[in-house]
């Protein structure tokens, strides 16, 4: 099965932060101020 693309920009929209729910828990995606992706617990 073919991954699917999320556009970053969408993603994010006016946030530098989404949080996603998986298997029971709570992770955040940081947008730093470099434009790096950030993934915590």
């Amino acid at each position: 099965m073919a991954a699917g693309v999320l556009e970053a920009s969408y993603l994010f929209a006016d946030r530098n932060e989404v949080r996603i729910h998986h298997d029971g828990e709570v992770y955040r995606l940081r947008l730093t101020k470099n434009g790096k992706l950030i993934l915590n617990k």
